[in-house]
């Protein structure tokens, strides 16, 4: 049933796919960066709310109840999200992969971005299997461990949820290309001391302000992705993006276990950061190669 799920997962790529098209072009790093505020915001509360709900009634009600409210939402996805201009392509006439990148002006930034935010996911979801492990090595086997983990793993989507629709307003006044270098160097410089971090506190706002960088960053490659692609084929490529964003997310947490296990906790986030540094070298690459 998960693996039947996953393969009707597609409501947010689409979701990013009419914003794109429909919000004014400049406009679109601040609509984009709402969009990020409110899946991070519902990432959030999601577990929350999974946790009470199973508490209160028992873990088959809970997927009941989430069925009803994911029926809430195609509802009011049918009554009240309209698309401009929207012309409906026979399955005939669908492009294959090679038609679609047939027509775009620079496939090079597109296949770049896409990298992108593969590394990026990875990036964020390598300490994923160690971030309890940290806390606990951190707080000395005393107190809560479980439920400061829980605070610590939500901090950085608390920042992102925050502060992305402002980072998208300042993308469009400023220029995108210069916002996500911004977060480059940001998590870079964030990740680093990370690794040592002597209590509690300064793990914490660490996150906090590495929550603010991703806010800079994902946004930022999806209003790239729209300025570089005919709406035609808008829908394809952000499907294809967050294929790559998936992907991310599943080698991320696979990188972190394998360098702690080699090494220690703090190496995970060094090599985060050189992970990060790797993305920032390649971002530069394909924008000097998309100016000539």
């Amino acid at each position: 049933m998960r693996f039947i799920q996953g393969i009707f997962g597609g409501y947010v790529s689409n979701a990013n796919a009419i914003i794109a098209t429909t919000a004014p072009r400049e406009k679109s790093g601040r609509a984009l960066g709402t969009l990020m505020a409110g899946l991070t915001g519902g990432s959030l509360l999601g577990p929350l709310l999974g946790g009470a709900l199973a508490s209160m009634f028992s873990y088959r009600m809970t997927f009941l109840i989430t069925g009803l409210l994911l029926f809430i939402v195609f509802i009011f996805s049918w009554l009240f999200v309209t698309e401009n201009n929207f012309k409906p392509t026979t399955a005939k006439k669908l492009q294959k992969a090679s038609g679609v990148i047939s027509v775009l002006k620079n496939p090079q930034m597109i296949f770049g971005m896409f990298i992108t935010t593969l590394i990026i996911q990875a990036s964020n979801n390598s300490i994923t299997p160690i971030i309890s492990l940290y806390v606990r090595e951190l707080m000395h086997n005393t107190g809560n461990v479980t439920l400061v983990s829980g605070v610590i793993a939500a901090v950085p989507g608390l920042a992102t949820m925050i502060v992305a629709p402002r980072f998208g307003e300042l993308g469009d006044r400023i220029g995108t290309e210069r916002v996500l270098t911004i977060g480059f160097v940001l998590a870079i410089c964030f990740f680093i001391p990370t690794a040592f971090v002597t209590n509690i506190w300064q793990l914490g706002i660490l996150r906090f302000l590495i929550g603010i960088s991703n806010a800079t960053m994902i946004p930022q490659v999806q209003t790239l992705l729209t300025k570089n692609t005919p709406p035609e084929v808008t829908g394809r490529i952000f499907s294809w993006n967050q294929s790559f964003q998936s992907f991310g997310n599943v080698i991320g947490p696979l990188l972190g276990a394998f360098i702690s296990g080699i090494f220690n906790y703090s190496a995970v986030f060094i090599s985060t950061a050189i992970l990060v540094a790797i993305n920032f070298v390649l971002f530069r690459i394909n924008v000097v190669n998309a100016n000539k």
